[in-house]
């Protein structure tokens, strides 16, 4: 992924309004970001739980996302798989996160919506040296594997949130 400044940032928010981007919350630790080691960049709000961010590198640019948490996810913790990193050795809260789709789709009240890690934890996730099990697997290409997979799903979820109008 691009470093992006927070302008970039905020420029890229494809389902919220340029007076809602200007007001969202930058991610803690900004300045400190290994841009190199991330499919996207995601963080919640500090002020409101329920609410999250995404911003996706994507071939036409970086795509920003507002998401919200579902309340049944927020108070569940049953074992649920992370539809993005689709990590299974950690237990890690996972929640429904549902995004508002761009355009007049969104307009209308069309929403997308993933099985995401709470606190969008997968780069990290994905480059964790494999378990036991894996003895006699090339561990570096799970890993290569792992992050090319989380890389593709996260793009996936910014087209359905933009729609194929986006240029």
């Amino acid at each position: 992924m691009d470093t992006l400044t927070p302008q970039e940032l905020r420029d890229s928010f494809v389902n919220c309004s340029r007076a809602d981007a200007a007001d969202l919350p930058l991610p803690p630790g900004m300045h400190e970001v290994d841009w190199a080691r991330r499919e996207y960049l995601g963080w919640r709000d500090p002020r409101l739980p329920q609410r999250g961010y995404v911003v996706v590198p994507t071939p036409s640019g970086p795509v920003g996302i507002v998401l919200r948490a579902s309340e049944a996810s927020m108070r569940s913790h049953a074992p649920t798989i992370c539809g993005w990193c689709q990590d299974v050795h950690v237990r890690r809260d996972v929640y429904f996160w549902s995004a508002r789709r761009a355009g007049e789709a969104g307009r209308k009240g069309d929403t997308v919506g993933a099985l995401v890690c709470a606190s969008f934890e997968c780069t990290e996730n994905v480059r964790r040296t494999p378990p036991p099990q894996f003895v006699g697997f090339d561990a570096e290409r799970v890993i290569e594997d792992q992050i090319s997979g989380l890389g593709e799903r996260v793009r996936r979820f910014a087209q359905a949130v933009v729609g194929v109008s986006r240029s």
